[in-house]
């Protein structure tokens, strides 16, 4: 049963899966802008154009403040999956290691300043012996 959680775990907490449920739910919540838009501005916009309906200067306030209520609650609702998406991004690396930087694979030529490979013996710009030069350095 453990080794069951730990898979699940590992598999809810994959990047790819914690973007996928975001973007779902990011998705649902933009819709109800679009749904608010269409309610409040483009129906009446057609129905006044039509002579279906007239409105008066309460009814458009009315359409513009559920349309502003509608954008703030996408905005909210995406800073909360945003915070909650950091959250789990710094649990799930608080258990990761840190790489480890590279070996260098370049050095400078002490001569000409130009890299050149850390196994070089001579200086394939400047042909200087490096060998003698790096024990001068020291």
């Amino acid at each position: 049963m453990k080794k069951f959680l730990e898979e699940f775990k590992a598999f809810a907490l994959r990047g790819n899966v914690m973007d996928m449920a975001i973007g779902v739910i990011i998705g649902g919540a933009f819709s109800g802008i679009v749904t608010s838009l269409t309610d409040n501005f483009i129906n009446p916009i057609l129905n006044v154009l039509t002579g279906g309906a007239t409105y008066t200067l309460k009814d458009v306030s009315g359409f513009a403040s559920s349309f502003v209520s509608s954008v703030i609650n996408f905005v909210i609702m995406a800073f909360i999956l945003f915070c909650l998406l950091k959250t789990v991004n710094k649990i799930t690396s608080i258990g990761a290691k840190k790489e480890e930087e590279p070996a260098p694979t370049t050095k400078v030529c002490p001569f000409c300043r130009s890299e050149i490979d850390i196994a070089a013996t001579r200086c394939p710009h400047c042909t200087s012996i490096l060998n003698e030069a790096e024990k001068e350095e020291l």
